[in-house]
């Protein structure tokens, strides 16, 4: 690894710590931003030939605070600006230790995920500010140009600074429903990079849609590090690892979709699997479950069957009734009548789907979404109503706009077509 890979290496891992511990002592994103760029450039400089320091999160939060420190020296707001001012810093080498900086990190993901902000904005506040990433790397992954993506990122600044967001953990009885938020960002972060796509990225680019699972873990590791007594924190932290251990079985060779009952076991990686195991058991140890819990405990049956046959579906029927209980939706209705079916048979399964559409909330929210067709075509398949499959996989592929899922969805209509 070259010096300059090394130091990109540090800045991502860095990066979160030192901008948090920046932006409590100065509140000021874009002060506290060009400073740790500034930081940055010197660090490329001086480590290429002096070698990376110690401790260099440390070394990068000491020089980006004297770099702030002139910023704010230089500007025309100085007078009301020296409150903020240390004494005159010795310019020799920084001789600090990691101990001795401050933890900010969790201030600053509640601050980018403050309710007032959109969620687009939130997301992409907490990507850059927390993971280091680039506008251009997120807009990529995003799938959004990067003037967009630049827009929303200034928009999320300036609305903390004008609206006087404040740069703090929640008080006590907000904490709940702010975390909850907050995880909600996570997951939505991971599930983006989740998205089955079916051709790789070019591996020329910095960030791929698959690398945000990365980051995801990253943020979810640092939030349970910071929340130790947060159940969900390790429960999402769970989920993640679990969902993110099958990733290299969910496409063949071809590049098409394989679903989780034909995928080849021995493709998960089980490192994933152990650690995600083993983080589920000290979340139900701190006895405050929540529907990540419950997720991460299905996802945790599957992966623990060594086939697909000895899948225990009677449990995971019984845990999307706990889920349904937690966060009653027609999503989670769906999962649950597919485990029915895998439990007691695709005729159960099938009945409780039906009903969905016989109940007014639940046919509104089933209406668009794409899996609930999907689900019903393959039952109905199961159950030899061919025509029906038929139909319904026609409106599953009508809302349908992922390409590898859409050609899984052409190849069994194709199927029912031709028998």
């Amino acid at each position: 690894m070259t010096a300059a890979e090394q130091v990109e290496k540090i800045f991502r891992e860095e990066h979160g710590r030192v901008l948090a511990a920046l932006i409590s002592r100065f509140e000021d994103f874009d002060l506290a931003e060009d400073a740790l760029q500034d930081a940055l450039v010197n660090a490329l400089e001086r480590w290429e030939s002096a070698g990376i320091p110690e401790n260099p999160g440390a070394w990068l939060t000491t020089v980006a605070k004297r770099r702030a420190i002139d910023r704010v020296r230089r500007s025309t707001t100085l007078e009301r600006s020296l409150a903020i001012l240390d004494p005159p810093i010795s310019q020799g080498e920084p001789d600090m230790d990691d101990a001795q900086i401050p933890d900010d990190r969790l201030k600053l993901m509640f601050t980018c995920c403050h309710p007032s902000l959109a969620l687009e904005a939130q997301v992409a506040l907490t990507l850059h500010t927390l993971g280091g990433l680039t506008t251009h790397e997120i807009a990529r992954a995003f799938l959004v140009p990067e003037p967009t993506m630049a827009q929303r990122l200034a928009r999320a600044r300036r609305k903390i600074r004008d609206a006087g967001i404040p740069y703090r953990v929640p008080p006590a009885d907000l904490l709940p429903e702010r975390l909850e938020a907050l995880l909600a960002v996570i997951y939505l972060i991971f599930n983006e990079g989740y998205v089955v796509t079916s051709s790789a990225a070019s591996g020329s680019e910095p960030l791929t849609r698959q690398e945000l699972c990365g980051e995801a873990i990253r943020l979810c590791r640092v939030l349970a590090g910071l929340l130790p007594q947060s159940a969900e924190a390790r429960g999402l932290l769970a989920l993640m690892l679990l969902h993110d251990s099958r990733r290299e079985a969910r496409l063949d060779a071809a590049g098409e979709l394989v679903l989780l009952d034909e995928q080849d076991r021995a493709r998960w990686d089980q490192a994933k699997i152990q650690e995600g195991i083993a983080v589920l058991d000290q979340a139900l140890a701190l006895g405050d479950p929540g529907p990540y819990q419950v997720q991460a405990a299905i996802s945790a049956l599957h992966a623990e069957a060594p086939a697909a046959e000895a899948t225990d579906w009677r449990q995971i029927a019984a845990l999307y009734d706990t889920l349904a209980t937690m966060t009653p939706s027609a999503v989670v209705e769906v999962n649950r009548a597919v485990a029915v079916a895998m439990a007691w048979g695709a005729q159960a399964g099938l009945q409780m789907l039906l009903r969905l559409e016989d109940q007014a909330d639940s046919a509104r929210q089933v209406a668009g979404y794409y899996p609930y067709y999907a689900a019903c075509a393959d039952l109905l398949r199961r159950t030899d109503q061919r025509e029906a499959a038929a139909e319904a996989y026609e409106r599953a592929l009508a809302l349908c706009g992922n390409k590898a899922e859409r050609a899984y969805l052409q190849r069994r209509l194709a199927e029912m077509l031709n028998q």
